[in-house]
């Protein structure tokens, strides 16, 4: 068999699955017809990733959880915009790493809307001028993102999902040796992640390091000059059409980060691999053990709590604190509101989501 004859087969299942993709898109219009007439939500992250579980089962080629995943989220994308065109806020610029985050879950044709902060993100979704919002939760190296969660307590959005990505960063240049690099433009966090490619090419070499606020800023430079180069992740360096020279060149490979997709009055539908995160103001709080107590109700019923970060009650005189807490499970499992009942405490829930554990 020639390369000719292969070329041609893969010409027509091309042909075949476009057929197959129309008739899908189809059918999604139809499903978005009867969404509309009874006001339902389009983005069902539970019913996702029933999807991605079954097609994972059933391959027995080439593709692998990660294949289909990259594949499928795409059509899922393009099949919600069929349904009902969504419009995405993020935090920003183009090119950053939440940039990357939403466009892994909202696809490419969504219409998307960098902001400048985290706050402003959460405005956007408030006042409905944005069907959603991208917001970074923690990095597994960093830590919580305090913002994120602060806002969290004072509005009254909700978490519709999360996404785990890992943190991959590229060398993008359009110089052909390092030699010739003259200027490494990143942000600073990114000069002390790549530490190690950076001694083991540059170590004698004249390049300037050079920190700048955002890691897109690094590409948008890069491609303004020849003799410069960006750290920056894969999207900025393709927003920038600057080559990717190397890819992973992190020090840790195991770099995460968790973001979350916030929305108003959007409630899952349970799935068997829930995550809950919820708000939680103990009454008691000046009393000794008020949070041990309201934590042995949790543990009496092998309720896995897995998140716990205290914050300060900031119209408050004295000492006191709210908390941010998580736990494996849906928020109305009943033995979720038996442990709630046996307390004083004021809970909110802002969200049952599927949980994810992490998407490279």
């Amino acid at each position: 068999m020639t390369l000719e004859d292969l070329r041609n087969q893969i010409d027509s299942i091309d042909n075949e699955l476009l057929e197959l993709l129309n008739r899908r898109m189809g059918v999604v219009k139809k499903v978005g017809d009867l969404k509309r007439d009874s006001n339902a939500i389009i983005y069902r992250p539970e019913r996702e990733k029933s999807i991605l579980d079954r097609l994972e089962g059933q391959s027995v080629g080439l593709l692998n959880r990660l294949a289909i995943d990259a594949i499928f989220l795409e059509i899922f994308a393009v099949a919600r915009n069929i349904e009902l065109p969504e419009r995405i806020a993020y935090l920003g610029p183009e090119g950053s790493f939440t940039h990357q985050a939403a466009e892994s879950r909202f696809g490419a044709m969504s219409d998307y809307s960098p902001l400048p902060t985290i706050k402003s993100v959460f405005e956007e979704v408030e006042t409905e001028r944005a069907k959603f919002g991208v917001v970074p939760i923690e990095n597994n190296q960093e830590g919580i993102v305090n913002e994120t969660i602060d806002l969290l307590n004072t509005s009254n959005l909700n978490i519709a999902a999360e996404i785990v990505n890992n943190i991959h960063f590229c060398f993008a240049t359009q110089a052909e040796k390092f030699d010739q690099i003259t200027h490494i433009y990143t942000k600073d966090i990114a000069f002390r992640q790549c530490k190690k490619f950076l001694d083991d090419h540059f170590d004698g070499l004249k390049a300037e390091l050079v920190p700048v606020e955002s890691t897109s800023k690094a590409a948008k430079l890069a491609s303004l000059n020849p003799k410069a180069a960006a750290i920056c992740s894969h999207i900025a360096a393709k927003l920038f059409d600057v080559p990717v020279l190397f890819n992973n060149i992190q020090d840790n490979q195991q770099n995460r980060t968790r973001f979350l997709i916030i929305a108003k009055n959007f409630i899952n539908q349970p799935s068997e691999e829930d995550k809950t995160t919820m708000i939680v103001n103990l009454q008691d709080s000046d009393k000794s053990g008020s949070l041990v107590r309201f934590l042995k109700e949790f543990e009496a019923r092998n309720i896995n709590l897995i998140k716990i970060e205290s914050r300060p009650v900031k119209l408050s005189e004295t000492f006191r604190f709210w908390f941010f807490m998580e736990f494996e499970g849906n928020f109305n499992d009943k033995d979720v509101q038996e442990a709630l009942a046996n307390t004083t405490a004021d809970v909110r829930c802002l969200g049952s989501y599927v949980k994810i554990v992490s998407n490279s």
